[in-house]
């Protein structure tokens, strides 16, 4: 039943999806100047650092895709 409910509303439509166009907060808030001299710092993101944890697994996908590479290549 859950099953048929589900291929009714797939087939009806009902989940739409989000909007086609975005809107942010920010460039509604202040003027197309003041964006462009924001100074983005990647490693301070909204505040949070990158830790301990976040550089180990940046190191081990980097690792990871290594070895995935020198495998498809031997």
């Amino acid at each position: 039943a859950d099953y048929n409910q589900l291929g009714f509303n797939l087939r009806s439509n009902i989940f739409q999806g989000g909007p086609l166009e975005s809107r942010s907060l920010m460039k509604d808030s202040y003027t197309p100047d003041i964006i462009q001299k924001a100074v983005r710092d990647p490693k301070n993101w909204h505040g949070r650092r990158t830790d301990e944890l976040g550089k180990w697994h940046q190191k081990n996908a980097l690792n990871l895709n290594l070895q995935k590479a020198l495998e498809d290549k031997y």
